[in-house]
């Protein structure tokens, strides 16, 4: 009996052969082999020995992710930092110079600032939304990585990607960047001769806020290969059940985006014209700096930005925390609107000093607002209600 229960397995060996519309969770660690030499045949060849090196519904989330950035190869990962940490130490060694935009998501400013000088990695910061010829003038003989976001996070800024693309073709030093912002729908960085495209897949590539993952995408099959083998001995693969809610969501990412976009520039439109506000940091504004890059490389402008509220720290809380429908929590890309107050959380002081801070333009009164697919009336009706609170008096002290 304790034999039978271990070993039983269904065959199907009768009847038509079907194939299920849904890629299936395969929740096995390992798998049964036919022969020893099958071992090796498989590592060299392809197939399915444990989960850890590949899994059928990893892969089956890679390729739509792949097809969807027009790329030579995706990886996923267990989360977006473990896929921007294994690109960083498989391309990067000791005695090499990256070039890193700021601001720029917290946890790639703390292993730069933190962690790389343990590993003797050098880095320089250009301000984001720069020029290239910013990054151009930071460039040594050791450069071997260039790094934007776009739209970055959280001041908005947008870089230019056909430029991008172009100075690390001419000086053959690798391109990565961050595409969380805008998702592979509206902004398929590959394109645009970007070496490395990142995407944070909890945001807008899973879409529900309810899975942590992550992928790069690569231009060439040689820079996939060689980062194969840093994720599987790093142990960063995804776990098969995130792997099929990625799936799930990507299938919804057209619909979505669109929704996004359309409700986001609405909201940004209300709150440009609001008395209590300051600015509106939106790519799809006219008043944004960089409205026309993000117009020639963007399908549309995502559902992002950042608000700067009258009356600076004050005004900023009081704002994030009397929103109704809008949710004060960190994260982005799902269904549900989000805002969360950057100088006190994300890029708080336990990350950054308040001279860090302003150096990317973070401001006291600034708050990140992700934008979902509601109603947009609703949307717009509940950040009246909450500029409402902010005091008059207190707008007057800024």
């Amino acid at each position: 009996m304790d034999t039978r229960a271990t070993s039983a397995r269904y065959v199907f060996d009768s009847g038509p052969t079907t194939e299920p519309v849904v890629p299936p969770i395969y929740h096995s660690s390992t798998y049964k082999l036919k022969s020893v030499d099958d071992y090796l045949k498989i590592l060299d060849e392809g197939g399915y020995i444990y989960s850890r090196l590949n899994n059928f519904t990893c892969d089956s989330a890679q390729a739509a992710i792949n097809v969807i950035e027009g790329g030579k190869g995706t990886l996923v990962f267990n989360t977006g930092m473990s896929a921007i940490s294994t690109a960083l130490f498989c391309f990067l060694k000791s005695g090499d110079h990256i070039i890193i935009c700021n601001p720029v998501y917290s946890g790639i400013y703390d292993i730069a600032v933190n962690m790389f000088p343990k590993f003797n990695i050098e880095v320089s910061f250009v301000q984001a939304g720069c020029s290239v010829e910013e990054y151009t003038k930071q460039i040594k003989p050791n450069t071997k990585m260039l790094y934007g976001e776009t739209p970055c996070n959280p001041n908005m800024a947008i870089l230019n990607l056909e430029e991008f693309g172009k100075l690390g073709k001419s000086r053959n030093i690798l391109t990565m960047v961050d595409n969380t912002f805008a998702s592979p729908y509206l902004q398929p960085v590959i394109k645009y001769g970007i070496d490395i495209s990142m995407h944070s897949c909890t945001k807008y590539l899973g879409g529900h806020s309810d899975l942590i993952a992550g992928s790069l995408t690569f231009s060439s099959v040689e820079l996939w290969q060689t980062t194969i083998r840093y994720q599987t001995t790093l142990g960063a693969s995804l776990s098969p059940h995130d792997a099929s809610l990625l799936l799930r969501g990507i299938k919804t990412l057209p619909l979505r985006m669109e929704r996004h976009s359309s409700n986001a520039m609405k909201v940004a439109k209300y709150l440009e014209k609001h008395p209590k506000i300051n600015y509106v940091l939106y790519p799809g504004l006219e008043s944004h700096p960089h409205h026309q890059i993000a117009k020639k490389q963007m399908k549309a402008f995502s559902g992002m930005m950042s608000v700067e509220a009258k009356g600076g720290l004050g005004g900023g809380r009081i704002l994030a925390e009397n929103l109704r429908i809008v949710q004060l929590a960190v994260s982005l890309g799902g269904v549900e609107s989000l805002i969360q107050h950057p100088a006190t959380m994300t890029h708080g002081p336990m990350l950054m000093s308040d001279e860090d801070r302003r150096s990317g333009g973070i401001t006291d009164g600034m708050v990140r607002i992700s934008i979902g697919i509601e109603d947009p009336d609703d949307l717009i009706a509940d950040f009246k209600q909450a500029l409402d609170k902010i005091p008059e008096s207190l707008c007057a002290e800024t």
